[in-house]
């Protein structure tokens, strides 16, 4: 696979869609906790961890704490967990407050969710911007004045220190360990500007650099809690019934697992369950990013969030509210985001070199430009702390994780589950794309295609009565289609003989009857020339052929396939417009496969394969056109699932083996999802270099700004907020599905 390092905490199948083929069965995502500490496992939050920078600086700051087992970090929910012992456990805790980080051990039960103190931070660094106006205004209108400019740096000190304690702690830890980090950047710059007299800008810009770390911080929000903002489509109470038969309203988290529910016409349903009263149509977008409502009956699955349009259903309950399927694909996706993207990796790499190498830069105009251009000592510093504030690379790390997070949030509303960013970005590079046939191409269930009654002295309508009857008696799929086809009245049956791998036997209205396949048929000596010619029309066609029988002759021809979905042809086609080989691969004949590939307007048809054969076909399609992926949903299909560059695995219909193989996970099954991944892939791929370009470009501009031209340390903090803002608004776009699920 293309990252096999990458965690697969994505979902897995328990059981078989009990439905008619138009549902979503339950999918068995990875389990959310009741208590965010694990068995040999602390979580922490740290409130004030953003952005990768601020990850790493932490790594770092644990790197000497041997006994620590491993670390787990989630910006999303802004928690590091950590698996060590108890002793581990306290000296990282100091380690971490030690860099510059509040840090809080969470409790059984409790969240990750931020603190009380944003409103508190706004309080301050408002109050930080409000004294270094005043500072300002004192600089500006009485300069020259002793006791005004005592008073003018008191205040400008003053608003220093509400405005920059935390940046001043995390960057002196920084520097203590021989780094160089935005917050070290930004204290020296400040502190620089300070000390030759500029204290009224130094204030200023440490207040507005305050003021856009907390916008930032909001605006980098948006696009991490996008997915969990499906979290509120579910109702917070549930009406329960009671012992004694009567309902009860209480709340959803009050519900036990078993306990059953009624929903009602129009509300949207609180819980995962089954289906146990009732019939109605109920719109899934949320879950599985179906935009036409699916019919539930009795023996149905629901989803929580999910909203039920027609009829008032009765369920029972599956799933208790903190683990229902919404819940966990939230949980799934916050997995995904931990995996580091292709290009995420490349700008944490830059951006090691591209600070230290700016501070370089500022040093060399601060200590050399006096000498070769003859610069003021004043202003060769002055110019070197603008290159400081212009250095920090915020825009630039923060550029990639939320531009991915929020490709996988969008992709998660259209009903696509990705296992981390490395798999959205591959996506784009898809030349060529396997496919198992059964349950991916196919609907999965036979059924029967066409009746041919032959030349009889016998009724025609008797003979469909018979061989509904022993359809009906027969277990395998084959007679099961035929029986459903039929939908006729059954005869009693005598002397009822199973024929394993060829068919049936039994006694009715005094005759002795065979329902069977070519084979059987065959050995009984009845297939003649006109026979064999309409039994070979129908395998052309890939349909299985069955054939009923009396002891003189075959009375009926009953041709039953595994029909194609819809959606499989229009996949298809979207698919050959961007570019993309298509191969289907399954171990049914030749002319079945061929057959099916026809209908379905595929390029390469493989039949007649074992698990191993498909294995070398997908390694022979990556070895003749390039990146290829593989969709199927059995546990044949593992191997090559795992053998692709990307595993796509069916969610409704799929076994736990192939979606745990796999790298992305369909909810519906709908082949259509795989070319809208594409082109998420595609326009995440845009975004990304786009917000790259954006904010590398606005600090080359103040680079040069700043050395030959006039730049101010406010226009320098105004244009890295600017690009910091900038690139998350434009990250956040792949928020709207527009261009996503529309044909290129």
């Amino acid at each position: 696979m293309a990252n096999p390092t990458v965690d697969k905490a994505i979902p897995t199948q328990q059981g078989n869609c009990a439905c008619a083929g138009n549902c979503t069965a339950p999918l068995s995502l990875p389990v959310v906790p009741a208590s965010t500490s694990q068995a040999g496992s602390t979580v922490l939050h740290i409130p004030s961890m953003d952005c990768p920078s601020e990850e790493n600086d932490i790594r770092r700051a644990l790197a000497d704490i041997e006994s620590i087992r491993s670390l787990g970090f989630q910006l999303s929910a802004r928690t590091l967990t950590i698996e060590a012992p108890d002793s581990a456990v306290s000296a990282a805790i100091g380690a971490i407050r030690r860099a510059g980080y509040e840090v809080k051990p969470l409790a059984a039960n409790e969240a990750g969710q931020e603190s009380d103190g944003g409103n508190t931070d706004l309080l301050r660094v408002s109050l930080a911007l409000v004294l270094a106006l005043c500072a300002e205004s004192v600089h500006f209108f009485a300069p020259d004045a002793l006791a005004f400019k005592i008073m003018g740096v008191v205040l400008a000190a003053v608003a220093i220190a509400l405005s920059g304690f935390s940046t001043y702690t995390k960057g002196l830890a920084a520097l203590r360990r021989g780094q160089l980090n935005m917050n070290a950047l930004m204290g020296v710059a400040v502190t620089g500007a300070f000390l030759i007299g500029e204290w009224p800008e130094a204030a200023m810009v440490m207040a507005l650099y305050a003021i856009a770390e907390l916008i930032e911080a909001r605006s980098v929000d948006r696009a991490r809690n996008a997915i969990k903002g499906l979290l509120d489509l579910t109702p917070d109470t549930a009406e329960v019934r009671q012992m004694d038969g009567s309902w009860r309203e209480l709340p959803a988290a009050a519900v036990a697992l078993g306990d059953c529910v009624r929903v009602k016409s129009g509300a949207r349903i609180p819980l995962d369950g089954r289906v146990t009263a009732g019939s109605s149509a109920v719109n899934q977008a949320p879950v599985t990013g179906e935009s036409i409502p699916v019919d539930k009956a009795v023996g149905e699955p629901i989803f929580a969030g999910t909203i039920n349009e027609t009829g008032t259903l009765e369920f029972q309950v599956t799933a208790i509210a903190s683990n229902t399927t919404l819940a966990r694909i939230i949980h799934a996706v916050e997995q995904a985001q931990g995996a580091k993207a292709p290009t995420q990796r490349f700008v944490d790499r830059f951006a090691e070199i591209y600070t230290p190498t700016v501070f370089v830069i500022a040093l060399g105009v601060a200590l050399l430009t006096p000498f070769i251009l003859g610069w003021v000592w004043s202003d060769a510093l002055y110019k070197a702390l603008v290159l400081l504030v212009i250095a920090c690379p915020c825009a630039l790390v923060i550029a990639t994780p939320v531009t991915v997070v929020s490709g996988l949030a969008a992709a998660a509303r259209r009903g696509i589950l990705i296992k981390g960013g490395v798999y959205l970005e591959e996506a784009r590079k898809l030349r060529a794309i396997a496919l198992d046939k059964t349950g991916t191409i196919t609907e999965g269930k036979p059924r029967l295609i066409a009746t041919e009654l032959m030349p009889s002295d016998v009724a025609e309508d008797k003979v469909l009565v018979w061989a509904a009857t022993l359809a009906g008696h027969s277990d395998h799929p084959v007679s099961k289609a035929i029986a459903r086809g039929l939908a006729l009245p059954e005869n009693g049956l005598q002397d009822f003989v199973a024929l394993p791998g060829r068919g049936i036997e039994a006694r009715t209205d005094g005759e002795r009857l065979t329902l069977g396949n070519h084979r059987l048929i065959e050995e009984r000596g009845l297939c003649g020339p006109a026979i064999e010619a309409r039994l070979a029309v129908h395998e052309s066609q890939g349909c299985s052929v069955t054939l009923l029988a009396s002891e003189r002759q075959v009375l009926a021809i009953f041709a039953v396939a595994d029909t194609i979905k819809e959606s499989s042809r229009e996949a298809i086609t979207e698919m050959h417009h961007l570019g993309v080989v298509s191969a289907m691969l399954t171990g049914d004949n030749s002319a079945t496969a061929d057959a099916i590939a026809r209908q379905a307007g595929i390029d390469d048809a493989r039949g007649n394969l074992l698990p191993e054969d498909k294995l070398a076909a997908v390694a022979d399609l990556k070895r003749r056109h390039g990146l290829t992926a593989m969709t199927g949903d059995g546990i044949n299909d593992a191997p090559a699932l795992a053998k692709a560059d990307i595993g796509v695995a069916m969610g409704a219909a799929g076994t736990d083996t192939a979606m745990e193989a796999a790298d992305v996970v369909i909810m519906n099954d709908d082949l259509r999802r795989i070319p809208e991944l594409i082109r998420l892939s595609r326009r995440t791929h845009a975004v990304l270099w786009q917000n790259i370009a954006l904010a590398l470009g606005i600090k080359a501009v103040f680079l040069l700004l700043a050395i030959f031209g006039n730049a101010t340390m406010w226009m320098a903090v105004f244009a890295d907020m600017g690009a910091s803002l900038l690139v998350v608004a434009n990250g956040v776009r792949l928020l709207r599905n527009s261009g996503i699920n529309q044909p290129s």
